[in-house]
């Protein structure tokens, strides 16, 4: 009895929670920073355009529902590279690993760097260029734990600390995440999801790059002398939001399955948004997978979101072992590619080892 109330009282309180704070504000619209926290880095949730809140496990858990990082088998490894927006020179780089302490308990840490490349240094002087360049370094590190009740219900959370940095300037801060799963069925093929995520402090530049000498502005002082001032910037805050998601998995024999799955986000500094996607499974060998995101009140496309529109993507599983006792054992490579507005798409790869 006391389980039941704690899986209802869990649910309850992630939904109640998250539909105070993240009703969807179009007018804070531009009004968050540290985008980098809402790029997906790897592909197989790339691939349903992160509609899987409800089946997503494993290290990719970490990045769209902590609760999930305890639906492995026992250890995850996953390597992910992302040529992001295609044609912008903009690239991701992650890793992560989780690891089950016991049972039922995980633990995962995970590591996200964007790469910017090169920008080229321009001043007031010269606003075509100094011949200089610099590169923004923009990082996240995620610690999180979940725990799984009975294999109906599992909870997580995780901690982020996001740095963003020039070479004079920096930026550091930090976001909590926290979700919930639910599955139930004769298959246990009905799961329900709910997570929270990027809900922590504001941020603010500071450094050097702040600073800037002028003229002492006093008559009755000598005007050739200067002082360094220093420029306080303004502080922004996390791009947070809720995802709501669930999703069925239909079973043809013993070889086939059909997940369907729908997801509702709701975005604290613009629309909300709203997707379905399907994925096909065959066997533990090789899955297909598509979906298909919209934004709620989205006027014409010269105002929507990069990422309206189609996800597609595929995985390819290769075990390490013939021992039935061992069949989740694998290497596996994801695929994902997402169509995007302007640029040419988004291309996602992941390679992951599951031990």
């Amino acid at each position: 009895m006391t389980k039941h109330i704690y899986k209802f009282t869990s649910l309850l309180f992630f939904l109640c929670i998250g539909l105070t704070l993240f009703a969807g504000n179009p007018d804070r619209q531009g009004e968050a920073g540290s985008g980098h926290l809402l790029m997906t880095p790897w592909a197989r949730s790339a691939g349903l355009h992160t509609l899987n809140t409800a089946h997503i496990s494993g290290v990719e858990a970490m990045r769209v529902n902590p609760a999930g990082i305890s639906r492995i088998n026992k250890t995850q490894f996953a390597f992910g590279y992302t040529s992001y927006f295609t044609g912008a020179d903009i690239n991701v780089s992650s890793f992560g690993v989780t690891t089950k302490l016991n049972d039922n308990a995980a633990f995962g840490v995970s590591i996200m760097s964007t790469d910017l490349s090169d920008i080229q240094t321009t001043t007031e002087i010269q606003p075509e260029g100094t011949g200089a360049t610099f590169s923004p370094s923009l990082f996240n590190l995620g610690v999180s734990y979940s725990y799984i009740f009975d294999n109906k219900i599992s909870v997580g959370a995780l901690v982020r600390v996001v740095s963003e940095s020039i070479s004079d300037a920096r930026a550091l801060g930090f976001g909590i995440d926290a979700g919930v799963q639910y599955v139930t069925g004769d298959q246990d093929n009905f799961r329900f999801g709910i997570s929270l995520r990027n809900v922590g402090s504001r941020m603010a530049f500071g450094g050097q790059g702040l600073t800037e000498s002028l003229q002492v502005p006093f008559e009755a002082l000598d005007n050739s002398q200067q002082l360094a001032y220093y420029q306080r910037s303004q502080s922004y805050e996390l791009p947070s939001l809720l995802n709501i998601g669930m999703g069925y998995d239909f079973y043809f024999g013993t070889d086939l399955k059909l997940t369907a799955l729908g997801n509702f986000t709701a975005n604290s500094f613009s629309q909300d948004q709203i997707g379905a996607g399907v994925e096909f499974g065959w066997k533990n060998t090789f899955q297909l997978r598509a979906a298909y995101k919209y934004e709620i009140g989205q006027e014409n496309i010269e105002t929507a979101p990069v990422y309206t529109g189609i996800a597609a993507g595929f995985s390819v599983n290769v075990p390490l072992s013939k021992d039935e006792e061992k069949v989740n054992n694998n290497i596996r490579i994801d695929y994902a590619y997402r169509q995007t507005r302007i640029w040419s798409g988004t291309h996602n790869i992941t390679v992951s080892l599951a031990l």
